[in-house]
């Protein structure tokens, strides 16, 4: 049954092409297949001498029957039946070459397609990812990607190698009769029809298609990431019914109109063919009768209106792929060329080893998006080396952002941030976060062992020193009592573990980084009383001679800051000890008043 559910614009099914052929795509697509130049050029040689030997048999076919058994001479026919089986092995060696060597390098090129995206969405900023869903990318990066794969690898030389066969047959047929010729050439205007209608309905389809398949997967990707929140809620039966109903049945009936158009158009082109065979065989015959032409010419003419529409079939097939292919190339390059928000300066150069003296001067922020909505005005921070500042407020009051900027995940609008004077804008990205070690309110563990985890924070990190940062956050005593200990499996997210025990594995993670600035965004909000003592007593070691920002709700993780920053609606509104702030009796009394004792 279908339905008129369209998936969300954010889909990409507004975005998608309106035009099969965009000489940028096909050029985008070119560029990656350009390095392969070579097997290319070799696999186009072999295509234009399988192209001669598929045009040489029935020519051999009409000399056996003309020359050789029509005037009695066994060696015409014995030489035409040997050039012919030449003909027929030359077109299957060639082909075996070939398609080893094109398919080597197709999957090549989609080996250097996949790398690219995987390197550029490791680059793209923080505020690409707030709006593009994990199920679109992984869309494009596989069911994009399999999609150009075919074209890649097979359709474009089989293209050609078609055109070539196409051309060969004709002059074959124009040399040995033009009046057949012309007559099996008067359905061509049938087969333009069936090609253009074809072509105007089916694009519309593929793009929903494509939009339907992304649509699929990303629900798949929220559901399984909230598997736990589905089953809390008891939703499974809601989410079943909507996946089923809804997203996979857009895709469902989409793919059906697909398939209806492609099961109308390819029979049809069977048809028109057969009927010009018919065609030659019926006035070819008459002929014949009439010793207009002899019976070679008309066996030979057969067999070429055959291998005539043979490449036109494969042709209107490789059109089918075309369209999907250009729409899937389009999606690709999309996401290639998507603007990387934060880059390096070609001049930037490399953060020395710096003290931790930070500085947020006149800074003012805001999304792209939405320039008319400041979430930071005039902030003005000075941090001295090795001092801890506690940043607290409301929730959306600009606290994470200050981190990010200081991370250079997002960039200021205004104003500069700088480290030991260097602004940040001036030093690469990869220098920067080398020195600096986070830790965030719900901490990613990578599939893979515990120790693999930590290790992650410092690759040339010893196994010793993985187990004595472990053992410094408090960690290692519960990671023994694992069944493997430090070799034991987490899955993906740390699936296995719980909550507090991430956290911890995390903060030995950022310890192991040795950072001169270390971050923690609310990274003791999500944890029991009894791992949050064990974490405070990981912060005193942790927080020792660094410069520390404490983003925090709890009082215990922020009463002992050099320094406490009140922000509210994206501005500083106080500043000071905690001492010093309760004594104003302003902002912060406030806050502590209300929810922090509650918390001690």
């Amino acid at each position: 049954m279908a339905t008129n559910i369209s998936p969300p614009k954010y889909f990409g099914l507004d975005e998608e092409s309106q035009s099969g052929y965009k000489p940028e795509v096909l050029a985008g697509i070119l560029g990656f297949i350009k390095p392969y130049k070579g097997p290319l050029f070799i696999s186009f040689l072999l295509m234009t001498l399988g192209a001669i030997a598929v045009v040489i048999g029935p020519y051999m076919v009409k000399i056996a029957l003309d020359d050789g058994i029509a005037k009695g001479d066994p060696i015409a026919l014995k030489n035409a039946t040997l050039i012919y089986l030449g003909a027929a092995l030359t077109q299957w060696a060639v082909t075996f070459l070939r398609v080893r060597i094109m398919a080597k390098a197709g999957q090549s090129v989609i080996y250097d397609i996949r790398a690219s995206l995987f390197k550029h969405i490791q680059a793209l900023s923080l505020s690409f990812f707030s709006r593009y869903s994990v199920g679109r990318l992984l869309s494009r990066v596989i069911n994009d990607v399999s999609t150009l794969r075919q074209f890649v690898t097979w359709a474009i030389i089989a293209s050609l190698r078609n055109i070539f066969t196409l051309v060969g047959i004709v002059i074959a047929m124009l040399s040995l009769n033009l009046r057949l010729s012309l007559i099996t050439f008067l359905v061509l205007p049938l087969l333009g029809l069936a090609t253009f209608l074809f072509r105007k309905y089916v694009q519309e389809i593929y793009r929903k298609v494509r939009a339907g398949m992304s649509w699929v997967n990303s629900v798949l990707a929220e559901n399984i990431n909230g598997v736990r929140v589905v089953q809390a809620f008891s939703r499974q039966e809601y989410n079943f019914h909507h996946f089923r109903d809804v997203v996979n049945r857009f895709h469902l009936d989409n793919a059906l109109k697909s398939a209806k158009l492609v099961s109308i158009f390819f029979p049809s082109i069977t048809l028109i063919s057969a009927i010009a065979v018919a065609l030659v065989v019926w006035l070819g015959g008459a002929a014949v009768i009439g010793e207009q032409v002899s019976a070679g010419v008309l066996v030979a003419f057969i067999l070429y209106s055959e291998r005539f529409f043979q490449p036109i079939q494969d042709l209107s097939r490789r059109y089918d792929q075309f369209q999907s292919s250009m729409i899937s190339g389009e999606r690709i390059l999309e996401l290639l060329q998507t603007h990387v928000d934060i880059e390096d300066k070609e001049d930037a150069v490399e953060l020395p080893t710096i003290q931790g003296h930070v500085k947020f001067d006149q800074v003012n922020f805001h999304y792209d998006d939405d320039p008319t909505t400041p979430v930071l005005e005039d902030i003005n921070l000075e941090i001295q080396p090795g001092q801890t500042i506690a940043l607290v407020g409301e929730t959306g009051a600009g606290k994470s952002t200050i981190i990010k900027l200081l991370g250079r995940f997002y960039e200021a609008v205004e104003g500069i941030v700088s480290i030991d004077g260097h602004d940040l804008k001036d030093v690469t990205q990869a220098s920067l976060r080398r020195q600096m070690g986070i830790v965030l309110q719900e901490p990613f563990l990578f599939g893979g062992s515990v120790y693999d985890n930590i290790h992650f924070g410092n690759l040339s990190a010893s196994r010793e020193e993985v187990e004595a940062a472990a053992k410094v956050v408090g960690a290692d005593e519960f990671i023994q009592q694992l069944k493997k200990g430090y070799d034991t499996l987490v899955e993906e997210g740390g699936a296995l573990l719980s909550v507090g025990q991430r956290q911890l594995i995390s903060f030995a993670r950022a310890l192991l980084a040795n950072p001169r600035i270390l971050i923690l965004d609310e990274a003791t909000s999500s944890v029991d009383t009894q791992t949050e003592i064990l974490i405070q007593q990981a912060l005193t070691v942790l927080l020792r001679e660094r410069t520390a920002f404490v983003i925090a709700h709890r009082l215990s993780t922020i009463i002992n800051a050099d320094q406490i920053v009140v922000i509210s609606g994206g501005k500083i509104l106080e500043r000071g000890t905690h001492t010093e702030l309760l004594s104003k009796g302003g902002y912060y009394f406030n806050l502590y008043s209300m929810g922090f004792q509650e918390q001690k």
